[in-house]
């Protein structure tokens, strides 16, 4: 509770002087002239008036020399000060208020210090390996995970990254020299296991570090291909079974017709089955291709020439000119996955006259767009599309743009499905620019 405020002390203190000189003038006017007994009165109260003002600001000064050293500490990151001084003035209320932010500023630093502890026993406990440089080029954090496996459980802090990277196994020192997420693999204590390498740049303090982060993913892939496989099977069982039991009974039926006699419907079988056994090579033979793909053999490529070759196999249009500068893929097996991304255009129900391919240079890539004005496809079936064995199609393999994907990334490239505003579908093929040989 406020007693007296400063200002309404400060004025009964002035209201006081004023009064006992004025009183002390008087006195002095008997005796002396006005003007005399006037400034004999000044001159008597001038030093009891200096030394009041002295103390009355002397508890005020010792305040604000405590705050400055609070607020001091404050600014050094140590919030365990505090003010002991207690008056019932609005500067006791300022007291109150500086001690209150310093109780909420510990325990802020309290809260932060149990989760900065926390994260750590996290990330040291993590099995992902967890590796932090500094623009030095220096290790700044390793945790269990990585000094188990980059260092033989010696600690890795303050280590040159480059020499570290160097001392490594080759397939890690190439992934880590890529600078891209990636998969490789390493023999550990006679077992190959398989890793995954993420590494992203970022900015910490305002200055730039890199992470890296290791992950075993020989279980999860161990798993992913026994499903992978479990699929191929349940699909190629499928498709063995469709084709297979009508090939049985028209065999069967050919044989009771050449029993009876009706030899002039045999042909008519005999080309039934040849169509079956025609559709089952079909399809063993699109299974075999995505599985024997080579390695691309990239070489220069000139727009003009490539697009119009693509013209005289399928018909699409060309909205804008095509680039004169070169490039480099592929030509082959480029060649393939257009044409057959075309040939989907064809077959996605819109006019054939609005299957469109547009080439353009953007940034680091050739873009490449193949677009139609069919009924585009669902968020269902945009996530799936690009998975071996999904296919929307009766008849389908579920392979093409599986394959046109894996021959994509093989570039170095991306594909991506998207739905058109309007209507239709755009797949779009992202190349890298920079020829092979090329800074």
């Amino acid at each position: 509770m406020r007693v007296f405020s400063t200002t309404g002390r400060l004025a009964l203190l002035l209201w006081l002087a004023a009064l006992a000189g004025a009183a002390l003038a008087l006195l002095l006017a008997r005796a002396l002239p006005a003007w005399t007994a006037l400034l004999l009165a000044w001159l008597a109260l001038a030093l009891p008036l200096l030394w009041l003002a002295f103390a009355v600001m002397a508890p005020l000064r010792r305040l604000l020399r405590a705050l400055e050293s609070s607020v001091a500490s404050y600014r050094d990151g140590d919030f365990s000060f505090g003010i002991a001084a207690r008056r019932k003035d609005e500067l006791g209320a300022l007291i109150d208020t500086h001690n209150a932010l310093g109780a909420a500023l510990r325990e802020q630093r309290q809260n932060l210090a149990q989760r900065e502890l926390l994260l750590d026993t996290v990330v040291q406990h993590s099995p992902v390996a967890l590796l932090l440089v500094d623009p030095g080029g220096r290790v700044t954090l390793a945790n269990l995970a990585a000094r188990q496996l980059l260092g033989e459980g010696r600690s890795l802090i303050g280590l040159d990254f480059e020499r570290l990277a160097a001392s490594l196994p080759y397939a890690l020192r190439r992934a880590l020299e890529l600078g891209e997420d990636s998969l490789f693999s390493l023999e550990m204590d006679g077992l190959e296991e398989s890793f995954h390498l993420s590494q992203r740049g970022f900015r910490l303090h305002g200055r730039p570090h890199r992470l890296y982060l290791l992950r075993r993913m020989t279980r999860e892939l161990a798993r992913a291909e026994v499903a992978v496989w479990k699929k191929v099977i349940r699909v190629i069982s499928h498709e063995l079974n469709n084709s297979l039991a009508p090939i049985t009974s028209l065999a069967h039926s050919g044989a009771e017709l050449a029993r009876r006699g009706e030899a002039q419907r045999l042909p008519d079988v005999f080309a039934r089955i040849g169509e079956r056994a025609r559709h089952l090579h079909g399809f063993i033979a699109d299974y075999a291709q995505i599985a024997k793909l080579p390695a691309p053999r990239p070489e220069p490529v000139q727009w003009p020439a490539f697009v119009a070759a693509l013209a005289a196999h399928a018909r699409f249009r060309v909205p804008y000119p095509v680039p004169e500068a070169l490039a480099s893929f592929d030509a082959a097996q480029m060649e393939q996955v257009l044409l057959n991304l075309i040939k989907n255009a064809h077959e996605a129900g819109g006019p054939a006259e609005a299957v469109e391919l547009e080439v353009q240079r953007s940034g680091a890539h050739w873009r490449i767009e193949v677009r139609d004005r069919g009924p585009g496809m669902s968020d269902a079936v945009l996530a799936q599309a690009l998975l071996p064995f999904y296919s929307t199609k009766r008849s389908g393999s579920g392979l093409g743009l599986a394959l046109a994907r894996e021959i994509v990334e093989a570039h170095g490239g991306r594909v991506a499905l998207i739905n058109r505003e309007g209507g239709g579908l755009c797949v779009r093929v992202l190349l890298p620019a920079t020829m092979r040989g090329e800074a």
